[in-house]
């Protein structure tokens, strides 16, 4: 076995440790602690990547010395490096993107506890993207949820701590149903491992056996997911969450606690139950219509918001609902889309909340949209960014979020049954993202006149800026050298499935 085959495996165990070291230290030493792990794990994410591509087939490494299906496995192929790789990344520009809001937004005693929560949340999103064991995931799904609670609360203030009860019921809710469909299947199938579940769930499709029992169990997993990833109906608890905790917080969990349940359901679709076995029970066509009525809803609860970050959140609503779209086209292409519009949306969302910040910084700490008038002209690094990933959002060539409709469109065309109101709600969904996120973009670059706030220049905050700056040029990346990585994203498939 060549070495790189234990780094799946090392990164999780060195975000946990680092949690264990951090509760124990104080400040700056969490911080840096926390800064090494992320730049560590991006590295032997990035190696694995190369790895995979290299072999050209994902690799199984088995924990301690008992063999499935009695031992825990982790399977690592380029999907799942990808993602991880993205993961560390976003969770690195985000935390250094609002580290200099921390110590208004937290408590100073406090602060290394957020450090903690942060080794946690990584630990759990690398150990759902690489686990081949589906109690494990299920483990790590928890710890996920606890993760997330914290980072929304810690900010202390009466909405935060609603917020975060709002989330724990929904998300305890999402977790029970998880647990027990999972529970179901284990009893129809006699696994735990992926792998051992799909041959079974193959075999009992086949003999059209306990043809109830599994549907419901799928049914009970995949609403679960839906209710944890903020899928329309089920996102009432998303705008205060990511709207009222702090900057480096909603930009994580915008970018990855959703994105890591997303990502989960994806290996359930593939790896547990078979693309084709799902597809039959017609599951994929609720998870579109939903979608398609997401992307309708957000877009709407956005254009009504008058506080900036709770109009960001609410359009995460809406590019959930594109993601479960592409699940509910049924084909490779949609499926293909939907994983793209993950790494997209990561890459604008934590993009936009990290940049809304520094226009509501130099607006006397104002979110209402009508006291950011000028505010792109006080701070030009956060106007240009909020400007980028406004276009993104809404679709304009030469940044990801093009790419991702265009993906969309492609995948519906091959649709005939559902081609019609994917590209109906598709084209409607961008003109109403143009009108939430234009009118932004308009207030923001409006000329003021005399004005007592300041502005902020590069020198004032260069890690701020510079964290800006990577932010823009990824989203390009994606928008101009979006082919490798689709192409990435269709080998990993392949390989699921």
């Amino acid at each position: 076995m060549d070495y790189v085959q234990n780094f799946p495996c090392i990164s999780i165990m060195l975000c946990l440790f680092a949690g264990i070291i951090s509760s124990g230290l104080r400040d700056k030493t969490a911080m840096w602690i926390n800064a090494a792990l992320l730049t560590v794990n991006t590295v032997l994410s990035a190696y694995t990547l190369l790895y995979t591509l290299t072999i050209k087939e994902p690799f199984v490494y088995v924990m301690g010395k008992f063999p499935a299906p009695w031992g825990n496995e982790i399977r690592a192929g380029v999907l799942e490096a990808l993602m991880a790789l993205f993961f560390c990344v976003i969770m690195l520009l985000s935390l250094f993107g609002g580290r200099h809001k921390l110590l208004e937004e937290v408590e100073e005693d406090k602060t290394y506890l957020y450090y903690v929560l942060t080794d946690l949340l990584l630990s759990s999103l690398l150990a759902l993207v690489y686990t081949n064991d589906m109690f494990t995931a299920y483990v790590f799904v928890e710890i996920n949820t606890i993760a997330a609670c914290g980072l929304i609360m810690i900010r202390q203030n009466g909405r935060t701590i609603e917020a975060a009860v709002r989330y724990m019921i929904m998300s305890l809710l999402g977790s029970g149903m998880l647990l027990l469909g999972l529970c179901m299947l284990y009893d129809l199938t006699g696994h735990l491992l992926m792998s051992n579940i799909k041959e079974s769930v193959a075999l009992l499709a086949a003999n059209e056996q306990y043809g109830i029992p599994l549907i419901v169990s799928i049914v009970l997993m995949s609403v679960g997911l839906c209710i944890k990833s903020a899928l329309f109906p089920f996102h009432a608890w998303l705008p205060d969450a990511y709207g009222y905790s702090t900057v480096s917080s909603a930009a994580m969990l915008s970018a990855l606690v959703s994105k890591g349940y997303i990502f989960l359901l994806i290996k359930i679709i593939y790896r547990v139950i078979g693309f084709n076995v799902y597809h039959d029970t017609r599951i994929i066509d609720v998870l579109f219509l939903f979608g398609l009525m997401g992307m309708i809803f957000g877009s709407l609860s956005a254009i009504k918001e008058s506080d900036v970050r709770r109009m960001i959140a609410f359009s995460s609503v809406a590019q959930i609902g594109y993601i479960y779209m592409g699940f509910g086209m049924g084909t490779e292409a949609g499926m293909i889309a939907s994983v793209f519009h993950i790494l997209s949306h990561a890459a604008t969302k934590s993009l936009l909340f990290i940049a809304a910040i520094g226009l509501t910084d130099v607006s006397g700490g104002s979110r209402r949209l009508v006291e950011l008038t000028g505010s792109g002209y006080r701070n030009k690094w956060a106007g240009i960014t909020f400007t980028v990933g406004s276009l993104s959002m809404v679709g304009v060539p030469l940044f990801s979020g093009f790419i991702s409709k265009l993906l969309f469109a492609q995948a519906a065309v091959q649709n005939h049954t559902k081609m019609l109101p994917a590209l109906i709600v598709l084209g409607v969904s961008t003109i109403l993202n143009a009108i939430y996120f234009m009118k932004t973009v308009i207030r923001i670059y409006t000329p003021l006149g005399e004005t007592a706030y300041t502005s902020v220049t590069f020198k004032a905050m260069p890690v701020y800026a510079v964290v800006l700056i990577a932010f823009i040029i990824m989203n390009i990346i994606l928008g101009i050298s979006s082919q490798p990585i689709v192409d990435m994203i269709q080998q990993g498939l392949a390989t699921f499935a």
